[in-house]
């Protein structure tokens, strides 16, 4: 009996060593929080104050500038606590992965702003933001994969109703993000 509760530990302790060989597991869920109220705020002072599109990618830049400094500060401060290196192989290819989608869509919403596409930009970060998520998420945890997911259903929404760009950038960057955090906050901590 005790060679067999042994056995399972072992085997336990073999599993964690894999998956943080494999997995970047220092996601904060505070950080998905702080990124939803970040993106609602944006989207507050642009429906509140902004009429021209050059003054919204500025706000949205910030918004995007500010979450990632965020989730990057409070990432590096958990794998701290968690005795972890935060750069390391798997953390290096996650973000790889991460941003070859996220610049990507960064360009091409230039690329839109500068012809005038105007209702394109928003679908276009959700987009491009979801497939960035979709594509580090088999770097990290599995819950990003789904977030990912409904980014991009969200945006592709949005192509079809592009009057709803502001709804839809409160929704996609804010309430899936809030809502993203508190369930990664309950099932992780921080």
């Amino acid at each position: 009996m005790n060679n067999e509760i042994n056995s399972l530990e072992d085997i336990k302790a073999i599993r964690k060593i894999m998956e943080e060989s494999t997995r970047f597991l220092s996601l904060s869920g505070l950080s998905g929080v702080l990124a939803g109220i970040a993106a609602l705020a944006g989207a507050l002072i642009a429906w509140l104050f902004i009429d021209d599109t050059w003054s919204l990618m500025v706000v949205a830049a910030a918004v995007l500038v500010l979450s990632l400094s965020v989730a990057f500060w409070l990432s590096v401060k958990k794998a701290k606590r968690e005795g972890k290196h935060f750069w390391t192989p798997v953390s290096r290819k996650m973000l790889v992965h991460l941003f070859i989608p996220l610049v990507t869509g960064g360009i091409l919403a230039l690329v839109f702003l500068c012809q005038g596409n105007m209702q394109l930009i928003v679908p276009v970060f959700l987009i491009f933001y979801g497939l960035a998520l979709v594509n580090a998420a088999k770097y990290t945890l599995g819950e990003i994969f789904y977030l990912g997911i409904l980014e991009i259903i969200t945006g592709l929404v949005l192509t079809i109703f592009p009057g709803w760009w502001l709804i839809g950038w409160s929704f996609g960057f804010g309430i899936l993000h809030v809502v993203y955090g508190l369930v990664m906050y309950g099932k992780y901590g921080r």
